[in-house]
């Protein structure tokens, strides 16, 4: 059973995806524009980074709520300290 506290933050961390993801579909039409305007491929390639590290981003976050939500049950509170840390090194690792 989840408490009001767990649901909270379940609740914050998937509309911080969301936002995220929002804001990676307008770096990508950004891009479709600065590709059919004949902009320097260089800055084309800036921002293609650029959106690669905000979907690493995402993906850690996802990684989160997974651990959290289906790898925990109520009585695990010691070893989400293990998976907040599994999850640091994870993103780390994607950098």
């Amino acid at each position: 059973m989840i408490n009001k506290e767990d649901k909270s933050m379940n609740d914050e961390l998937s509309k911080d995806i969301q936002v995220r993801l929002r804001k990676i579909e307008g770096q990508v039409k950004g891009i479709e524009k600065m590709v059919t305007s004949d902009a320097c491929c260089k800055n084309i390639l800036v921002q293609v980074a650029a959106v690669r590290a905000a979907m690493t981003k995402v993906g850690g976050l996802v990684l989160e709520r997974y651990t959290k939500n289906c790898l925990l049950s109520d009585d695990d509170v010691v070893q989400e300290e293990k998976i907040d840390e599994l999850v640091s090194t994870f993103l780390m690792f994607l950098k």
